[in-house]
């Protein structure tokens, strides 16, 4: 990756949400910030001494130039040094009474989740502006076309071009979209659909600090803030294990030594107060992941309480990624015939499909339809170290025989 390529994934957020925060306009901050970006490429023949600085003082020069082009005078904008700016951001952001305040990225991420917005919408203006990631991804997480959701980031932001940035004295009515957004970029961390990353660890503690800001600033406290906490600390507990020598290292096969056990032990204590409460979306799912967590090994998992789990998420949501998951449970608490019958007539866009039902077709000794289920899952991957894991199973398969 270049030094402009990371400069793209981590700075985009951050001098995005600056420029925002600074002239109030979502179009003139995207296409100034997309401007200074392509100059870089052009003029950069060494790095400057300090990237986003320069791409911050390159984007405010566009922005000012279309604003005298659209015939508003230069000198009322209210222009900031680039130092004092970057000052402002290495501090706290700390209110009068000692609360700590947002930062500028979950500005940025209230104004997406504006109630104008539908809620899908939202999360995915929030992953592509707030954290970077590519619209194909953004299309991969929400099971659409990439065209599709390029027309929907589109008319989101139109929708956006006039509304306020300040944050609203009532935050209650985003939290949950919040929420979603936070889970979201998390997933596209934890599992990343293109590119050679298994996880790609700084998009995932990026949704963990924006979950924990979230906590920080409702003023109530809330089992589904709470369990998404929980959930996105445990499941990245075990990064260090997802992977050895290049290859991925699936949950089974996973050094349990290596999961981080601070995050787990969080997370516990975090479900602790919960355990006994009404189902919901993130609690049931941290619940989940706390069972992974506790059980010593693969074959000590309760599978049998996993699928339940599942079957109630299910119930509650509908989601044919949740039947793909409670099909993986089924097979594991009551043999692969019982996990394939739950993957009758469920579509999904993605490998991750036709790769679960290579394995349980395997598994049950159905080796030319694993064949050609791992052949379908891999025509169907971006993810170079899924794609040769994926490669490496199927040639492990019994040859038949002519």
């Amino acid at each position: 990756m270049t030094e402009l390529e990371s400069l793209l994934r981590d700075e985009w957020g951050r001098l995005l949400a600056l420029l925002v925060a600074q002239y109030r306009r979502l179009d003139l901050a995207e296409d100034g910030l997309a401007d200074a970006f392509e100059a870089a490429a052009r003029t950069w023949e060494a790095v400057p001494d300090n990237p986003p600085a320069w791409l911050l003082t390159a984007a405010r020069r566009r922005i000012v130039d279309r604003l005298r082009s659209e015939g508003v005078a230069a000198r009322k904008l209210p222009l900031l040094a680039v130092e004092a700016t970057l000052q402002e951001e290495a501090q706290a952001f700390m209110a009068d009474d000692g609360d700590p305040m947002l930062d500028e990225r979950l500005r940025l991420v209230l104004l997406c989740a504006h109630p104008s917005l539908p809620r899908e919408s939202a999360a995915a203006l929030t992953l592509r502006l707030v954290l970077g990631v590519p619209t194909e991804d953004v299309a991969r997480l929400f099971l659409v076309p990439t065209p599709t959701m390029a027309a929907r980031l589109t008319r989101a932001r139109k929708r956006l071009a006039s509304e306020s940035f300040e944050v609203p004295d009532d935050l209650s009515p985003r939290v949950a979209v919040v929420a979603d957004v936070a889970y979201l970029a998390f997933t596209t961390g934890y599992a990343p659909f293109s590119g050679s990353d298994v996880v790609r660890t700084d998009v995932a503690e990026e949704a963990i600090r924006l979950v924990r800001v979230l906590r920080s600033v409702v003023p109530y406290t809330d089992v589904e803030l709470d369990a998404l906490l929980a959930l996105v600390l445990l499941q990245h507990s075990r990064r260090d294990a997802r992977a050895y020598d290049g290859r991925l290292v699936l949950l089974p096969d996973q050094d349990r030594s290596r999961w981080r056990a601070d995050e787990i032990g969080e997370a516990l204590e975090l479900l602790r107060p919960w355990v006994d409460a009404p189902a919901s979306p993130y609690l049931l799912q941290a619940l989940i992941a706390a069972e992974h967590a506790i059980a010593p090994s693969s074959e000590a998992t309760a599978w049998d309480r996993i699928a339940l789990r599942y079957a109630e998420l299910e119930e509650l949501t509908g989601s044919p990624v949740v039947r793909l998951n409670r099909a993986v449970a089924v097979a594991e608490a009551s043999g692969p015939e019982a996990g394939l019958a739950l993957l009758d007539g469920l579509v999904l866009p993605g490998h991750r499909l036709p790769a679960t039902r290579a394995e349980l077709l395997a598994r049950c000794g159905r080796t030319d339809e694993a064949r050609r289920s791992y052949d379908e899952a891999i025509g169907r991957c971006a993810n170079l170290v899924e794609r040769a894991h994926l490669i490496e199973r199927v040639s492990s398969l019994p040859r038949l025989r002519g």
